[in-house]
């Protein structure tokens, strides 16, 4: 018997099958104008080029695309297989990343042949607040295993309805901090945009950098 695992709040939200409606909506924004590589630009502000980044809830690949355009090493994980359908159709075919599908809160990435720890495991579009029900502390976990000595996760979601989906609930700073810690995680710097904007409490959203002890 497969093991039963809880229905992430994404998959709650969007029936799993949302890859094709998401890509458009970004497509949209690239074509008014709109940045879409914040994410990608402030992961690659932290570590150097040849780094291995994980890109954790990857859903369409943006930030992963991106990275490997940049001469990273990505691997981008999502549960959601409508999103990595159009991943996988992403970027250049010598810049690919390789995509697994898993569900974040029992990753092992040793299952799928994937070998080594990474520099950087990276969290964006809401990926915290969108989890399973009661899995923050398993899912921060596992990401904190995927990281070498001194390795760094990065997180960016909303922290008020404005800057969430519908339905969505809040996940807050204090809890993720938690599971952090607990994970062995310690708080290096947090911000309140992409770009590197100044952190508020009343920001309605927070990009937080963790890092892995060394030893």
């Amino acid at each position: 018997m497969s093991e039963h695992r809880p229905q992430t709040r994404w998959a709650q939200l969007t029936g799993g099958s949302s890859g094709s409606d998401y890509a458009a909506r970004f497509e949209a924004l690239a074509a008014s104008g709109q940045d879409l590589f914040g994410e990608a630009g402030f992961c690659a502000a932290l570590v150097p080029t040849p780094a291995r980044v994980l890109d954790a809830g990857c859903g369409t690949g943006r930030v992963a695309v991106r990275l490997q355009e940049l001469g990273y090493e990505c691997v981008g994980v999502d549960a959601d297989e409508s999103m990595l359908a159009v991943a996988a159709a992403a970027g250049k075919s010598s810049s690919r990343p390789e995509w697994i599908l898993a569900d974040l809160s029992t990753l092992d990435l040793d299952q799928h042949g994937i070998p080594g720890e990474f520099d950087v495991c990276v969290t964006a579009g809401n990926v915290i607040p969108l989890l399973a029900a009661d899995t923050l502390e398993r899912t921060v976990g596992a990401l904190s295993a995927t990281l070498s000595p001194g390795g760094l996760l990065v997180s960016g979601f909303g922290l008020d309805p404005a800057h969430l989906p519908d339905r969505c609930p809040i996940t807050s700073l204090d809890e993720y901090d938690s599971a952090c810690t607990m994970a062995g995680l310690a708080l290096l710097g947090r911000h309140g945009t992409w770009e590197g904007g100044a952190f508020s409490e009343d920001g309605g959203y927070a990009v937080s950098v963790h890092r892995r002890a060394r030893s």
